[in-house]
């Protein structure tokens, strides 16, 4: 099981940016995803990368704001976040999966989080107005 631990996350204005980190032990798996929650609300998964970052996929909510990304050499995934807005208000958690993870992210729906086995503890991002 891939052990994962998330940093980077903070305080920021309206447009602001932050940068995630998720770091993977002992590797990143096969596709590795960023999720949030916010209080009340069921988690999201917000993008996915493939192994070796050729493909990524985001939900329509961070399309064109946010960047997932990732470090082999440090086996570490990001999440690149712009222009943020406070309904990212959230705790955003790293998750890792097998390829299905990522071929089934568009289909899954609400199962999506499942098909992820490996999930970190979470870094809160919360955006003010």
């Amino acid at each position: 099981q891939v052990q994962l631990v998330e940093s980077g996350g903070g305080s920021v204005q309206a447009g602001g940016s932050l940068r995630l980190s998720c770091v993977a032990s002992p590797v990143i798996d096969s596709c590795m995803g960023w999720f949030r929650q916010a209080p009340g609300k069921q988690r999201e998964g917000v993008a996915a990368i493939y192994a070796g970052g050729a493909r990524t996929i985001y939900a329509d909510s961070v399309k064109g704001r946010f960047t997932i990304s990732q470090d082999n050499g440090k086996n570490t995934v990001y999440l690149q976040m712009n222009n943020l807005k406070p309904e990212d208000t959230a705790m955003y958690y790293c998750a890792a999966g097998t390829l299905w993870a990522c071929n089934t992210w568009s289909s899954s729906g609400p199962d999506r989080e499942t098909r992820f086995g490996s999930w970190g503890q979470g870094t809160q991002v919360t955006v003010s107005s």
